[in-house]
């Protein structure tokens, strides 16, 4: 059975993050199970953009210090890699990144290595999904003797939510992340490319950043939750299962999951996964925000209509008042649905990934939608439910 450790914490605070992780994995069985002095770490952190730690956009910096420290003191190399997502000038925002979110800052004053995913190099693996497809992963994950995901506690506008299965998609280097988007423009089929990258390449721990979450419309836009909690295990499906329950939902509730619940990536149910730290069962975050698109579960029933409301409850408009002319946008939008001049977006094409909401660090995206048309589309959908 897969075991999720569940720790309370309350602040960033250094020696008390030390403190709780080491007590977690003290919990699995201790870092001797999966460290060696020398070894080469990752932290696969989730940075995806240049967004500040204090947004719970990114993982919390000081997140990244204590596990720095903690694996140093093991004797470690440490290193600390992803590539962001969306694109400025025709390049990722990866090395600003670092800036902002402080991990280069905190590279430097605890002696760690930077790793920019975009300027590594590669290693082509198979996809398991589609043995035609090639999918090129960032090196570092193949050079480091240990991989550690380290994800935030977030809520997705498109995906529902996102975690340690998710936090993943980082390792698709620089611009090559929209090539996937426009291949599985679903959330279901966008599963099958975050599995995939699973199976490419091997996470041995997820250590997910759970003290401030993101509500809301996640994973950039959304607003700070104090949640007070770190999530360790070695399955990544069961901590997304275990996290998901905190917030009411069920594995069906979230479709990334629910693709790799069928493709077997780890633990999905509940009653199979042994829960140990703080907490016996599974403690409920309340009054969280979920986001515009969430239904539950139980109205699956009527997709026809779920995805009538869906359209007319959220599309993305780009707001003029807000908006800087980064064209991150226009730039990071997989079918180019974005006019570069006006910002008007062309439904036709568009495939509702929300990169352009997802990836816009100035909250200029919003999620739009028509109030008399999505209330007649909500009463046929609630005629049908009775």
């Amino acid at each position: 059975m897969a075991k999720v450790v569940i720790k309370e914490c309350n602040s960033y605070e250094l020696n008390q993050l030390i403190s709780k992780i080491n007590n977690g994995i003290e919990i699995l069985g201790g870092w001797n199970k999966y460290l060696r002095p020398g070894f080469k770490v990752l932290l696969k952190v989730n940075m995806i953009g240049p967004k500040s730690s204090d947004s719970a956009g990114v993982t919390h910096c000081e997140f990244v210090r204590a596990l720095v420290r903690i694996l140093k003191e093991q004797g470690c190399i440490v290193w600390i890699g992803d590539s962001s997502g969306g694109a400025i000038g025709g390049m990722a925002p990866t090395a600003r990144s670092f800036k902002v979110t402080g991990y280069e800052k905190i590279a430097l004053e605890e002696g760690a290595v930077i790793k920019n995913f975009d300027k590594e190099g590669v290693v082509e693996v198979k996809a398991e999904s589609n043995s035609q497809e090639k999918m090129y992963l960032a090196k570092p994950l193949f050079d480091a003797d240990v991989v550690i995901n380290v994800p935030k506690f977030k809520t997705h506008s498109a995906a529902i939510y996102t975690g340690a299965v998710k936090n993943v998609f980082g390792c698709v280097p620089g611009l090559r992340k929209a090539k996937y988007h426009k291949m599985a423009p679903s959330p279901e089929d966008f599963g099958q490319v975050i599995v995939d990258i699973h199976r490419g390449a091997k996470f041995h721990l997820h250590i997910m950043d759970g003290v401030t979450a993101m509500q809301g419309e996640g994973p950039t836009a959304g607003e700070v939750y104090q949640a007070n909690k770190i999530l360790i295990s070695e399955d990544p499906l069961a901590l997304d299962t275990v996290a998901i329950h905190m917030l009411g939902m069920e594995i069906a509730d979230v479709p990334i999951l629910k693709t790799a619940q069928k493709r077997k990536l780890g633990e999905s149910k509940l009653e199979n996964i042994i829960l140990k730290g703080d907490y016996e069962s599974v403690p409920r975050l309340e009054k969280f925000k979920l986001p515009k698109r969430f239904r539950s579960s139980k109205k699956r029933n009527h997709k026809f209509l779920i995805k009538v409301i869906d359209f007319f409850q959220a599309r993305p408009k780009v707001n003029r008042n807000k908006c800087r002319n980064c064209n991150v946008c226009v730039e990071s939008c997989p079918v180019k649905a974005i006019n570069i001049e006006t910002k008007e977006i062309d439904y036709q094409k568009c495939i509702e990934c929300m990169c352009c909401h997802e990836l816009c660090m100035h909250k200029a995206v919003d999620l739009k939608n028509d109030k008399i048309l999505a209330r007649v589309a909500t009463f046929f959908y609630n005629l049908v439910q009775r």
